[in-house]
């Protein structure tokens, strides 16, 4: 069977468990006439992908409190990075969107182009990608849930990563320190750096109220750091200290909704 019918049917297979709850391979195996081996096989890439969860006997879908917000609410900044980031991107590109309320706003920006394949380790940007008319090639580490940030992490996602290549990566931050590089609250950032070793140009994307707010954890050093894109907001200091780095920084202009916040 094609690779994209095998897709089509694992993807067909989640949204009929997301919708029924709780379903068992037999009923699976009835409902898309294949045997209750694929249907086993499909499952535990589902569950390797973080999609769903294995049932003795089936699968039931992820919790509501894994998932999250399924919509965040978006600050103008976060909207005007989105669309300047998204400009960066060329049809047929593969991707990978790191978890992150400013990296989630990219998604709603992809529809129309074609042939992109996106990677990640948060169910909220898979979510949004699955509610696309042009819906991409979506791949998931899988890994250690981690409540803290929403996303999968560990060894396990950080293999899967290591089996592929991309063009991009997508990433956010909780601080930009100047002289070191982005820096975040959170203690497992194994992963981003891992991101960044596989892409062919790591792209931050932070508001640039978070532009010179240190925090001990260093996530990754300018070194690997080749464009950041921000708004508005950013102090010419700032930013002539960012560029010192060799960096490209974009500067998002305000949309005509965003005038006036």
């Amino acid at each position: 069977m094609p690779k994209r019918d095998t897709a089509q049917r694992r993807h067909a297979i989640l949204a009929h468990v997301n919708a029924q709850g709780e379903t068992s391979v037999e009923t699976l195996a009835s409902r898309f006439a294949i045997s209750e081996v694929t249907v086993r096989k499909d499952l535990n890439v589902l569950e390797r992908s973080g999609l769903l969860l294995r049932r003795y006997g089936g699968a039931a879908p992820l919790p509501q409190e894994m998932l999250g917000d399924s919509v965040p609410s978006l600050s103008p900044g976060k909207r005007a990075i989105a669309r300047a980031a998204r400009a960066r991107i060329r049809e047929h590109n593969r991707i990978i969107v790191d978890s992150g309320t400013t990296t989630a706003a990219l998604i709603g920006e992809l529809n129309g182009l074609r042939g992109l394949v996106v990677m990640t380790n948060s169910l909220t940007v898979a979510a949004a990608l699955r509610e696309l008319e042009s819906e991409p090639a979506l791949l998931m580490t899988g890994g250690t849930w981690d409540p803290h940030s929403e996303s999968f992490q560990g060894q396990v996602a950080e293999q899967v990563l290591r089996g592929y290549d991309f063009d991009q990566l997508f990433v956010g931050a909780d601080g930009i320190d100047l002289e070191r590089g982005t820096t975040t609250y959170n203690e497992l950032f194994g992963l981003t750096r891992v991101m960044a070793e596989v892409a062919r140009e790591v792209v931050v994307m932070v508001e640039a109220d978070k532009i010179g707010r240190r925090i001990p954890n260093l996530e990754l050093p300018w070194a690997r750091i080749d464009t950041l894109v921000t708004d508005w907001r950013i102090e010419d200091a700032a930013a002539a200290a960012i560029e010192r780095h060799e960096v490209t920084l974009v500067v998002a202009e305000a949309g005509d909704n965003d005038q006036g916040s």
